[in-house]
Order: C-alpha cells, then structure tokens, then sequence
C-alpha cells in the first residue's frame, strides 16, 4: 500500500523545500539550524585536517600513531588552512597552503547558503542571523585554538587566530548568503552596466592569467620531471607525505608562475626568478620546486605573449559593450582594476615566512605584480576594444547645435515631414494653375500682334490720328503754359507775344 501511494502521489502536490512552501520555521527550528551552521563547517574542516595528518602519520615510516596527538595536532593545521601564522619552535611559519583555504571557503560558503535557504530568508538583512553565527563560531574556534596551545611547540597570536578566520568566514557566509537570496541581481539593478561588465571582464582575465600560470608551471614540470622524480624517496609513506605537500601547495606555485608569466616574478630566499632578472640560490628539495630553472633563458620574454593576448581577449570581450569608444576603455579599465586586485590578494596569501633559514622569505612583489597586470589588461584591451568596436558618427557643428531649428530637427517624425512635404507641393500646383492663364493670355497676344506686323510706331500714329485735333491743341497749348509759367522766373528769358 505504501508503495502505490508513492507511485500514485503528484510530486508536484508537494513542495520542494521549506523555501519554496514559504513555511516559517519555529524558534526551535531557528536554534537548530543555526547552530548546525556554527558547528557543520568547524566540525568538518577539522575533521579533514585531522584525516590528512592520520594517513601522513600511518604511511610514513618510523612513526608511532596516536589518535590523541593527531588530534591535537589537527588544532595548528586548522589555523594553518585558515591562513593564521604559526610559531614553530620559536621559528615563523607564514608561508601556508592555499588549497586547505580554498576549500575552508566553499565549506563556509556552502553552509551559509543551505541555513539562509531552510530559514527562510529572502532578504540580506534576514540572513543576518546566518552571517553572525558563522563569522562568530569562526572567530571564536580560532581564540579557543590559539589560547589553548600556548606553551606548546606549535603557538599562534591570539588576536590574528580571532581575526583572520572570522574575515576569511565573513567572506564567505556573505558571498553564500547572496547567492541565496538573491543579492546579486538586486546590485546588478543598482550597478553601472558598465562597471558590472567590467567586473565580469576583470574575473575573466584573472582566470586567464591563472590559466596561463598553471601552463607555464605544468610544461617546467613536465620539461624537470627527471629532477622531479629525483626528489622522491624510495618509501611509500615518505613519497606520500611529499606529494601531499606538493598538492597543498600548488595554487601557490600557480601564483607565482602567474608573477613570473607576467613579468615581475618571484623569490625564494636568495633565489629571484624574473622575465629580466635572475640570481641563483638553493631551493628546498620538495617535488613542487623541481622544475625551477637552474640559469636564465634568451627565450623568456616570448612569454610576455600570454598576459598580452589575456589582455586583447578582455578587450574583444568588451567590444560591443557600447557604441561610445570612451565608454568602452572606462569599461576596460575597470577590468584592469579587478585583475590588479585579485593579484594583491592571491600575491598576499601566496608568500609568507618559511622560518629563519636559507629560504625565508618566500616572496611574489604583490605591488608590481599587481600594477604590472593592470597595464597588462589595460593597454592591449584598450585598443582592443577600441578598434574592434563600432563608432559614433561625429557631432554636428556648434553651429548648427546652437541652432533652435536643428535641435527641434531631432524631435520631427519622418511621415510627418513627408506629409507637410506634400501638402506644400499641393499648395504650389494650386498656385501656378490660378496663375498660369493670364500668363498664357499675354503670350498669346504678343505672338498675334507679332504676326500681324504690327509694331509700337504704327500704333502710336494710330493713336494720334485717331485723337481729337481740339484736344491735341488744348494739350499742346497746356504744354506750352507749363514750359511758360517755368520759366518766367528766370530773368534772361522775355515772354512772347502770345503770352503778353
């Protein structure tokens, strides 16, 4: 019976999960799931510390295995994943694994996206609670941590135990918390769409880079791997423990192939490999080191070539972006500014101390690198993108701009200027039809008069023989008064007699 019913039953009758049924957990079921978002990531990153260390300690050889010491020393390790420095004998450790770190992210990431789910929490500001939990267990395991190894040979600073895995679980809760509730598309409604797809440019180029870091880095390996295999001893659990330290380590090596792809490169105490510049120095005998060159090479500037097409790739990316050329280098630029970001940052946590002898410090110029991967992706991009994308027509004259009949030209519909084109046609044809008659008239006698042969002279011999031979002397003898009466004024002429 029970199995019909679940054959029969509508899954879409039911709801999903909690978020999606809107169900408002109770305060009891609020505590539990906030606290297994406090304890699941602690639990969890300690756990697999703790596993890493027992199968080191099983393999290798000479060794007495003790679940009790495997699990104090678990505490350090879980510091040592979440970047906190550690005091070795009095000798420091800044140099840490970035993997452990990685994953110690994603886990808090994760944890916060499930509790802000099963809570209920549409908003930031509903998830606060989560954010709180996660960031304040953090910080406080790492007090508890540091705190409870003092004396030991293993000890950490209190306050950078408390700080820096509360910063790196604030990170992470937020980023989890977001992707939840859906914050990115609330900033992305807020965001300049070009500053987003500058950001979005900026994280391309830097997986680029990454990309072009790990090739460099796999091909020196693969070209050493004599030397690599070398480094090895004949034993499984020693074999095992190098290649661990080797995995833990490899975004570091990644790194800093990344620095050295891009021109600045990096140190190993007096080690220094650069694109331009190299000084020679021991290096420690572990497998991830194998491939470093032994001298300078001719052919490494050919390198510069990665990091250039990185650049012309972000700046193809961009090139539709706008139809303005400025807007789209502005955009570019912001691309630029995320790459050189993310290289202080991974520069940051990459290097560190590796105590007091021949290879302290290892060291990737975080300032150089950074300014050197911004002019990386700035520069080609922006041509790039310059070049590559359409372009405005250009602005009409000031003249014409100051013009009131110019602006209101932009506002004019097109069928509207071709119906008033029209009707002033119209108006024209009415004009000239009214007007042509008369013209034609006038033509039409002119040429009549022409035929007849008749011109101005024997017209006006007409006229005067048709006139009235009493009127032609009143007009005359009227001339005569008006040439007289001019003229009597003037003391050299005397009046005739018919004027007497």
């Amino acid at each position: 019976m029970r199995i019909m019913d679940l054959l029969t039953r509508d899954p879409r009758e039911e709801p999903v999960s909690d978020f999606e049924a809107d169900v408002v957990p109770t305060g009891a079921a609020r505590v539990r799931v906030l606290l297994a978002a406090a304890l699941g990531p602690l639990v969890t990153g300690y756990a697999v510390v703790a596993t890493v260390l027992t199968l080191v300690t099983l393999t290798a050889e000479r060794t007495v295995f003790s679940g009790f010491g495997v699990l104090l020393a678990a505490a350090p390790g879980w510091l040592a994943a979440h970047q906190v420095r550690l005091g070795i004998g009095g000798h420091p450790l800044g140099l840490l694994p970035l993997l452990p770190t990685l994953g110690a992210v994603a886990l808090a990431a994760r944890t916060a996206s499930g509790a802000a789910q099963r809570l209920g929490c549409r908003s930031p500001r509903e998830a606060l609670p989560v954010f709180v939990t996660i960031t304040g267990a953090h910080a406080v395991f790492g007090l508890v941590i540091a705190v409870c190894a003092q004396g030991s040979p293993v000890t950490a600073n209190p306050l950078v135990a408390c700080a820096v895995p509360g910063l790196l679980a604030a990170a992470a809760s937020a980023v989890g918390i977001a992707a939840s509730c859906g914050l990115p598309d609330f900033v992305a409604e807020r965001l300049d769409p070009m500053a987003l797809r500058g950001i979005r440019a900026g994280a391309l180029g830097l997986a680029l880079l990454l990309a072009c870091g790990a090739a460099v880095f796999t091909v020196a390996t693969a070209a050493s791997w004599s030397t690599v295999a070398d480094m090895y001893e004949p034993g499984l659990g020693n074999s095992f423990g190098l290649f661990l330290l080797s995995a833990l380590y490899l975004p570091n090596a990644v790194t800093a192939s990344l620095s050295f792809v891009t021109g600045p490169g990096f140190s190993i105490g007096p080690l220094n490999v650069g694109m331009f510049g190299y000084r020679g120095g021991t290096v420690p005998g572990v497998p991830i080191l194998g491939g470093l060159p032994e001298h300078a090479s001719a052919w490494w500037p050919a390198l510069l070539v990665l990091p250039a097409a990185t650049g012309v790739l972000v700046g193809w990316s961009l090139r539709k972006v706008d139809a303005d050329p400025a807007q789209r280098i502005r955009t570019v630029a912001v691309a630029g500014a995320v790459v050189a970001l993310g290289c202080v940052l991974l520069g940051t946590l990459s290097g560190g101390r590796l105590g007091d002898g021949p290879f302290d410090p290892v060291n990737v110029p975080v300032g150089v690198a950074s300014v050197v991967a911004f002019c990386w992706i700035v520069i080609p991009g922006a041509f790039t993108a310059f070049f590559a994308g359409e372009h405005e027509p250009p602005a009409p004259p000031e003249a014409l701009e100051d013009n009131e009949a110019f602006e209101d030209a932009e506002d004019v519909d097109a069928d509207e200027a071709a119906e008033a084109l029209e009707d002033f046609e119209d108006v024209e044809e009415s004009e000239e039809d009214e007007e042509g008659p008369d013209e034609e008239d006038a033509e039409f006698e002119a040429e009549a008069d022409a035929e007849l042969g008749l011109d101005e002279a024997a017209l006006s011999r007409e006229s005067d023989a048709s006139e009235d031979p009493s009127l032609s002397r009143e007009s005359a003898a009227e001339h005569d008064e008006a040439v007289t009466g001019g003229t009597e004024t003037c003391g050299d002429v005397e009046p005739g007699e018919a004027d007497r």
